[in-house]
């Protein structure tokens, strides 16, 4: 370590170069001050949509258009809505909206869950049989779309087979995954393909924008899940729906709001980035 010193008042003052160093630039500090948002935005959010409904086609797309925003619809394969209304679901891809894969039967853990099928109970599948579904389940949706990377959404947010992960298992399918749990405090605790996000339901406006408020406040990442909006199971109201959009919209110079697949190749560069300090 190069040392320096200056003489003041009969006295001699002694420097460490490196310790000057590492008290205005420690190692910690550089890893958090270079992550960053697009436009320098405070936080980011996603709003994403599951089970592809039909109330996704008729009441959330346009709303989100009308406020200039763009959303990730995790459509499983069985969809009655993506089969009726195919090509709709392809203009809404052509607007810039996201299809994720949500796999073909959307298979939950049956324990707490009496409407899964004991067929569909991932306790009762194998690893080859999941990856062999969101594989063709890939497919479909690339036949919808014609796009070959793309994001994924744990059904019921449940990452185990009998136990054991299958997070590690699709690393290198997907570009990231929606997880559950709680925002993070800091974006390095996030892994992105297991991303937490919160599931809205009989929300009203002013919680939802508490939600993206507290993402805010961290510097982080709101990912929000909703079902039904503006009737249906798990439902949030057109209105509460619409509250938030406005919201949004009133804020984008500090929140970017912007597809799942989108805000994770923005994060995981800037967490690699990151991790190299």
């Amino acid at each position: 370590m190069k040392m320096f010193y200056r003489r003041d008042a009969g006295r001699v003052y002694w420097f460490g170069i490196l310790s000057l160093i590492l008290i205005t630039r420690g190692p910690c500090s550089i890893a958090q001050s270079e992550f960053s948002w697009p436009g320098n935005a405070r936080a980011a959010v996603c709003l994403t949509y599951d089970d592809g409904l039909d109330c996704h086609v008729d009441i959330v797309a346009p709303a989100l258009e009308q406020h200039g925003l763009r959303g990730t619809f995790y459509v499983t394969g069985t969809s009655p809505s993506l089969y009726h209304r195919m090509e709709e679901w392809r203009g809404m891809a052509e607007r810039g909206h996201e299809l994720g894969n949500h796999t073909l039967f959307h298979p939950c853990h049956r324990e707490g869950n009496d409407w899964v099928r004991p067929e569909y109970d991932l306790d009762n599948y194998t690893f080859p049989q999941l990856m062999n579904e969101l594989r063709v389940a890939n497919s479909l949706l690339k036949a919808v779309d014609g796009k070959e990377e793309r994001t994924f959404a744990y059904t019921c947010t449940h990452t185990t087979i009998a136990g054991i992960s299958f997070v590690d298992s699709i690393r290198t399918m997907f570009l990231a995954a929606r997880g559950g749990g709680a925002i993070p405090d800091r974006m390095e605790e996030i892994d992105i393909h297991n991303v937490p996000s919160w599931m809205a339901v009989d929300r009203t406006g002013a919680d939802l924008i508490s939600y993206v408020e507290q993402a805010v406040e961290k510097g982080t990442l709101a990912v929000i899940m909703f079902h039904s909006v503006g009737g249906g199971y798990l439902n949030v109201s057109e209105e509460a729906h619409e509250q938030l959009l406005g919201y949004l919209e009133q804020h984008r110079g500090e929140i970017w709001t912007a597809p799942f697949r989108e805000v994770m190749e923005v994060a995981g560069k800037e967490l690699q980035k990151g991790s190299t300090h």
